[in-house]
């Protein structure tokens, strides 16, 4: 028997010949289209569908049976609001950052503004994002099957939290088959999920070579700087802040990194970060942390705790601040930190909610919309780490949640486990 290649280098080597051949049809429009429309795009389009069909049936099954297998309400509401405190603390960071970086490293200053392209993008309005208010009521679904249809994750969580404290309520004789059932669902979800993985590679080939024969490296070349500096300051918050909390945790973020490459890779190149949470979820629990928090915390950090996305939301402020010579004083980013804050929890979740966000903030600070444009056409570049770094920080959300509850005697088992790594 021939050994078998590592599924990290199978997505690496379709990422490589990915960008191979979309330089080359970069070179030969003429010849691109037919097979961009009829190979490349479905090929990566499929990975996308097959990823979404299975997040919503694991989140569900896994949700309910660690409700209502192991849970209660109190310790629900407990990890909630610690969840929510975390996110917050953690993007708030995230954003700060981000400015402190845009105002050091000046990613839009010197840049020509003739010698930009505009992407041929509609930029949302200001009123493109929802209050507070509205994120509240958008979480109850009217149908569930339809939140479920539509994959509105948050919606069908609040389900999933309400019929598991009701299933937990029931007598034994009801409850033991209905939680099996439901348990056998998640591991042959589970099992389903590593099916698709083995696609993943040519889901990344055809998903990347569409992106490279549509921008090609010369027009990478005036924004080159913007790109640089949201890198760096990936890099940057990857080991200094993440790194820092997770050490005050005693957690290797080194340790976790290995352990997961395959979906940070996998969300690199697919600058999909719902392609990986089925898999990244499983490996969580395989890594120490319980099923019942995963199944919480990560669903909900998907649209609370976007790392990435909040990063390069003040680098991106930045740029189109300085791009058209506009100065913002410290009290004027002081209050684009709060306008960020809700309106990237507000639009998260939304399609295209880096645009959406980065709209309204540069509203409601008075820049010119018309810079989400210049960024829209290279923004897949930048997108591709954020999305690294939003899937490393949900990966590490519940371990640091863990260890808070192991600290109050909760969960000793998983608390042994975790020291372990």
């Amino acid at each position: 028997m021939q050994p078998r290649i590592p599924l990290v280098w199978q997505i690496l080597i379709g990422l490589v010949a990915g960008i191979a051949l979309g330089a080359l049809l970069h070179e030969f429009p003429d010849s691109k289209q037919w097979l961009v429309a009829n190979v490349l795009q479905p090929a990566g389009d499929i990975f996308i569908k097959l990823m979404k069909m299975i997040v919503v049936p694991i989140v569900f099954s896994c949700m309910v049976v660690g409700i209502a297998g192991h849970g209660d309400g109190k310790a629900l509401g407990r990890i909630g609001v610690r969840a929510l405190l975390y996110f917050f603390a953690v993007t708030t960071t995230a954003i700060i950052i981000g400015l402190l970086i845009g105002n050091l490293l000046q990613p839009g200053a010197g840049t020509e503004l003739g010698s930009l392209k505009a992407a041929a993008i509609t930029v949302p309005g200001a009123d493109a994002h929802r209050g507070l208010g509205q994120i509240i009521v958008g979480i109850i679904p009217d149908n569930i099957i339809n939140a479920m249809a539509q994959g509105s994750l948050l919606s069908v969580l609040f389900f999933a939290v309400m019929f598991g404290l009701a299933v937990g309520q029931l007598d034994e004789a009801r409850k033991a088959p209905l939680i099996d059932t439901l348990r056998a669902v998640s591991d042959a979800m589970f099992r389903v999920t590593s099916m698709i993985m083995a696609y993943s590679p040519i889901g990344v080939f055809g998903m990347i070579a569409v992106t490279v024969s549509n921008f090609g490296f010369s027009s990478l070349l005036p924004l080159g700087k913007l790109i640089l500096v949201s890198y760096v300051a990936i890099l940057f918050f990857t080991l200094v802040v993440l790194g820092s909390i997770a050490r005050y945790n005693g957690i290797s973020l080194f340790g976790l990194m290995r352990h997961i490459k395959d979906e940070l890779l996998l969300a690199f190149s697919s600058a999909s970060s719902a392609a990986v949470m089925p898999q990244l979820m499983k490996k969580l629990e395989s890594y120490g942390a319980p099923r019942s928090l995963v199944s919480f915390v990560v669903p909900v950090g998907y649209s609370f705790n976007l790392d990435g996305a909040s990063l390069f939301l003040g680098i991106g402020t930045l740029f189109v601040a300085q791009l058209y010579g506009i100065e913002l004083s410290l009290t004027q980013q002081a209050l684009l930190v709060v306008t960020m804050v809700l309106t990237s929890k507000g639009a998260a979740g939304v399609p295209g909610f880096m645009f959406v966000i980065l709209s309204a903030t540069l509203a409601s600070a008075g820049l010119p919309l018309e810079g989400v444009a210049f960024i829209a056409g290279v923004y897949r570049l930048m997108e591709m780490p954020t999305t690294a770094l939003n899937v490393l920080g949900n990966a590490l959300a519940p371990l640091v949640i863990a260890r808070w509850e192991q600290r109050d005697g909760v969960q000793p088992q998983q608390a042994e486990d975790l020291n372990a790594r």
